[in-house]
């Protein structure tokens, strides 16, 4: 009885307490006076996130209702308290001026036990700072010009594919190809190896890949949690990545560098890049290359494939823009005997146009993240961005802002003339985020996405059909902005 007794008394104890915890937590923005819209437990401000509701539109809402209200607002990620910026110039400070008090990204990773996790996008401080002095030599021009052979030999296995598909049905699910594409030239630099998924899409490759973006090891409260209370978690011994997925590419991984070292093999793609920094006394180790070569090919195949869908999606729309990028195309490859040499991405603006333009109303990954490393004073003297806040910028709230991008719905690639650039914010474009924390591998992005969009235009009209979706539709449950259900296009090979 006395047993029972105490048990009830512990249970009501913890229960108070919880609950204290609890409403302190959810008025933190009340008691500091700053605006904020009223969170609903458990959920925040999120309530509907990856179950009725794009985070994409979550967001925007919230930055559209808020905007002009002050530098920035705050806002509840679940338990969460977070900043969302809204002043241009703040978002300026963050990532490039005041930097050194933001280079985290507040990204949950536990190097010991889930070794996968700890890649560059996750990792914090000096480990961030010293792996991203390792690798920056890997992305520069000189490297990218090196793999670009690599991605021209999938490129024309992509055309050959491409066109006896539409031997069979000229109605094509691109977002699908594409991202086998984009798998198939990051397997071949990330890993040296021939994954095929051109050919055969249900490669072990391939699902494994897909698996490693779509399925999450646990519930959004769960990895809400793991944001908030990092090294509580880490002490629990919670992990990222899913065991199957974090078995294949740890085997890959040491089975390519145990034989590119056994026989002296060399090529110039990334792996054989990070095995160079691994024998030259950088310390790098085979753990911490398949991070690297991990979050390189996750983020580099979704990211690249759905962006040259999107832009496939409206050049298919919008048929005066495609006439006129191919022409440019054309005039490209003509000069250079029907080839697609390095020099050719900065020859053909038109298509940087399309590509920048696309990217702005496809902002893929809809929100940066940092997290502040000291209590920060903001121009305005009453909003002070305490230590540890997360930090939230809204990339696609930014990027089709009315005011900023007039008609944002229009796509339109003369935004993006040397003019009309000049006239806007250096920071009303973000699809890579920008400063020192700004993404390694835009480069071989871009190199990745021109070559393929421009073989594409060459050979290729793309046209809307009965089954495209107008409007696009987007994918609930992806954090990411994804098209729900693919996008087909109907697809006409251009006689040679």
């Amino acid at each position: 009885m006395v047993f029972i007794a105490t048990f009830a008394c512990l249970l009501i104890t913890i229960a108070i307490l919880l609950g204290i915890f609890i409403q302190r937590r959810f008025t933190y923005w009340k008691r500091r006076g700053i605006p904020h819209e009223k969170p609903i437990i458990p959920y925040g401000n999120i309530k509907g996130f990856m179950k009725t509701r794009l985070l994409r539109d979550i967001m925007q809402e919230y930055y559209q209702k808020f905007k002009g209200c002050g530098p920035f607002v705050g806002m509840y990620f679940y338990i969460n308290p977070a900043i969302l910026v809204l002043d241009l110039d703040l978002v300026r400070d963050i990532l490039i001026k005041d930097f050194n008090n933001f280079t985290d990204r507040g990204v949950y990773c536990n190097e010991r036990d889930d070794p996968l996790s700890a890649h560059l996008f996750s990792l914090e401080g000096e480990k961030w700072r010293a792996m991203r002095n390792k690798m920056s030599p890997t992305f520069t021009s000189g490297k990218m010009k090196f793999m670009l052979p690599i991605i021209l030999n999938v490129g024309d296995e992509l055309l050959q594919v491409l066109s006896n598909t539409i031997e069979k049905d000229s109605v094509v699910e691109m977002k699908d190809i594409l991202a086998r594409f984009t798998t198939d030239v990051i397997g071949t630099c990330a890993f040296g190896i021939d994954c095929n998924s051109l050919k055969d899409p249900n490669v072990e490759f391939r699902t494994v890949a897909v698996g490693a973006f779509t399925k999450s090891r646990h519930s959004s409260i769960v990895e809400g949690f793991m944001i908030g209370f990092p090294e509580i978690a880490r002490k629990l011994g919670l992990r990222v990545i899913n065991d199957d997925i974090h078995e294949f590419f740890m085997r890959i991984v040491r089975q390519t560098v145990d034989y590119r070292e056994k026989n002296s093999v060399k090529r110039n793609d990334f792996m054989g890049l990070m095995i160079e920094l691994k024998n030259s006394g950088t310390g790098l180790t085979v753990d911490q290359i398949a991070a690297q070569a991990f979050i390189f090919f996750v983020a580099g195949f979704e990211i690249s494939s759905a962006t040259m869908a999107f832009a496939l999606y409206e050049l298919a729309l919008n048929q005066e823009i495609q006439v006129k990028l191919r022409a440019e195309i054309d005039a490209c490859f003509d000069k250079n005997d029907d080839h697609f040499v390095y020099e050719n991405m900065n020859e053909m603006p038109y298509l940087d146009k399309v590509i920048k333009e696309t990217l702005r109303k496809y902002a893929i990954n809809v929100t940066l993240v940092r997290k502040c490393c000291n209590e920060y004073q903001t121009s305005n003297p009453n909003f002070v961005i305490p230590k540890g806040m997360l930090i939230l910028i809204q990339s696609h709230a930014i990027q089709n802002d009315p005011e900023i991008y007039p008609d944002p719905d229009k796509f339109d690639p003369e935004r993006f003339t040397p003019e009309e650039i000049q006239k806007r914010h250096p920071m009303s474009w973000l699809p890579f985020g920008d400063g020192p924390r700004n993404c390694i591998g835009l480069r071989f992005a871009k190199m990745q996405v021109s070559v393929g969009l421009a073989l594409l235009i060459r050979n290729f009209k793309f046209h809307c059909c009965e089954k495209t979706p107008v409007p696009l539709e987007f994918d609930i449950t992806n954090p990411m902005l994804a098209s729900k259900g693919g996008i087909p296009l109907k697809v006409e090979k251009i006689k040679s």
